[in-house]
C-alpha cells in the first residue's frame, strides 16, 4: 500500500503559482557557513524522570544530546555558533494560550510551596466528558496542560524551556534577515507541545513559534517539514485550521508508536486549512528506501506549495540505533536527508527535535547540515 496520500485541495489550489510569489526573505543572500544559535542554559533542565513502561525512569532527553551536537557542529566547521537573543513571551502566546505559558511560568515555584522539592511530574489527566475548568492545585494543573508523563518540571525547567524558544526566533531572524540558513539547536524539544499541553519531552512548540514569527515578519506562506520519528502532534493541533502553515510530518505510525492519538494519514486539515497537513505514517522497520520515497512526494508538495521558508523540525531518532523508536536509517542516511532539503531551494530554518542514541546523536544531526550545506 502507498503511504503517499492522494492529490487533494492543496494541490488545486496552490498548483502553478509563479516562483517569485509573495517572497518576504531577501533572495540575494551571501553564501557563508551556517550560523547555529546555542545556549548553554539547555543544562538548567536535567535529572528530570519521565513515566516510561510503566516505571518511573531517569529521562531519555538529556543534557548531552545539545552538548554532542554542539560538539560536531565546532568539529566540522560548520560555522559560528551564536547565543540567541533574549525575547519577552509574546512570541510564544502567539501559538500558545497565554494561559498556558503563564503555567509554565508559575509551576515550579507552586511546586515548591506545597513543600516539596523533587522533580514535578502530572499524575493525574482529564477524560472525554469531564470538566474543562483549569483547576487550583499544581497536581491538577499539571495534568490539565499535559497529556503525558514525559514532561516533569525541575528548579531550572522554565528558564531552559524560554530559552530554547529564544534560540527558534534568533535562528528564525537570522534566515528573515537573509541567510540560506540557520540552526536552532533548542534544547528541550518542542512539536509535541500544542496550544495548551505539554508532552513527549516539549514545552513551548519551538517550530511553531518560529513559524508565526516568520507570518508576523512578512512571510505569506511557510511550510513545516517535520522529519522526526514521532508524529509532530503539537505542531498539527496549532496549524491544523489554517492555510498558511503547511504541515508535514513523516514519522512512525500511531496505531502503535507515540503519540498514538494524531498522526494518520487522513488528517488532512479542517475548514481553512483543509489539505494543508500531510501525514506519512510508516510501520517499524522503515529503511532508508521506503523513508526516503516519503521524503521525496513531501519534497514535491513542499515545493509546489511554494513557501517563503521552510521550517525543518530536525529529529534523528529515525536512526537504527535509537533506543526508543524503531526505524532503520543509518548515519550515512543524513546527509542525504540535507542534500535534498537543499534542492527545494528555499530558506531554511532547522530546529532541533528528538534523538536519543546520544553517541551518534552529533554525527547524524550534524550530518543533516553538511549535506544541506555541501548541496547549497
Amino acid at each position: 500500500m502507498s503511504i503517499c496520500p492522494p492529490v487533494d485541495r492543496y494541490d488545486r489550489v496552490f498548483a502553478g503559482r509563479r516562483q517569485d510569489e509573495g517572497t518576504a526573505i531577501p533572495e540575494n543572500r551571501e553564501s557563508h557557513p551556517m550560523k547555529t544559535v546555542y545556549t548553554r542554559d539547555h543544562q538548567l533542565h536535567r535529572d528530570q524522570p519521565e513515566l516510561a513502561g510503566g516505571k518511573l525512569l531517569p529521562g531519555y532527553e538529556l543534557p548531552a544530546r545539545a552538548e554532542f551536537i554542539v560538539e560536531r557542529a565546532r568539529a566540522v566547521g560548520l560555522g559560528p555558533v551564536i547565543e540567541p537573543a533574549i525575547h519577552d513571551l509574546e512570541p510564544a502566546k502567539r501559538v500558545h494560550a497565554s494561559r498556558y505559558v503563564d503555567f509554565l511560568a508559575e509551576a515550579w515555584s507552586m511546586w515548591v510551596a506545597t513543600g516539596r522539592t523533587h522533580a514535578a511530574l502530572p499524575s493525574f489527566w482529564r477524560a472525554p466528558g469531564m470538566s474543562t475548568r483549569e483547576p487550583d492545585s499544581i497536581d491538577g494543573k499539571l495534568g490539565y496542560f499535559s497529556f503525558d508523563a514525559g514532561c516533569a518540571l525541575v528548579a531550572g525547567s522554565w528558564q531552559a524551556i524560554r530559552r530554547s524558544a529564544d534560540t527558534a526566533l534568533s535562528a528564525a531572524a537570522l534566515v528573515q534577515a537573509g541567510e540560506r540558513a540557520a540552526f536552532a539547536l533548542c534544547r528541550p524539544p518542542g512539536h509535541h507541545a500544542g496550544t495548551a499541553f505539554m508532552g513527549g519531552y516539549c514545552y513551548l512548540n519551538n517550530a511553531a513559534i518560529a513559524a508565526q514569527a516568520m507570518r508576523d515578519g512578512g512571510a505569506r506562506r511557510v511550510a513545516v517539514l517535520d522529519v522526526d520519528y514521532h508524529h509532530g502532534n503539537g505542531t498539527q493541533e496549532i496549524f491544523y485550521a489554517r492555510p498558511d502553515v503547511f504541515v508535514i510530518n513523516l514519522h512512525g505510525d500511531p496505531l502503535t508508536e507515540y503519540p498514538f492519538f494524531l498522526g494518520h494519514a487522513d488528517e488532512r486539515g479542517v475548514g481553512a486549512g483543509e489539505g494543508f497537513n500531510i501525514n506519512y505514517p510508516m510501520p517499524p522497520g522503515t529503511n532508508w528506501s521506503a523513508w526516503n520515497d516519503a521524503l521525496e512526494h513531501a519534497c514535491v508538495r513542499l515545493a509546489s506549495y511554494n513557501p517563503d521558508v521552510v521550517i525543518v523540525s530536525l529529529g534523528v531518532d529515525t536512526f537504527e540505533k535509537d533506543p526508543i523508536s524503531q526505524f532503520k536509517l543509518v548515519t550515512e542516511d543524513y546527509p542525504k536527508i540535507g542534500r535534498r532539503i537543499a534542492a527545494l531551494g528555499l530558506p531554511t530554518l532547522f530546529v532541533m527535535e528528538g534523538g536519543y542514541a546520544v553517541a551518534e546523536i552529533g554525527v547524524n544531526a550534524v550530518g543533516v547540515l553538511t549535506g544541506f550545506e555541501d548541496a547549497a
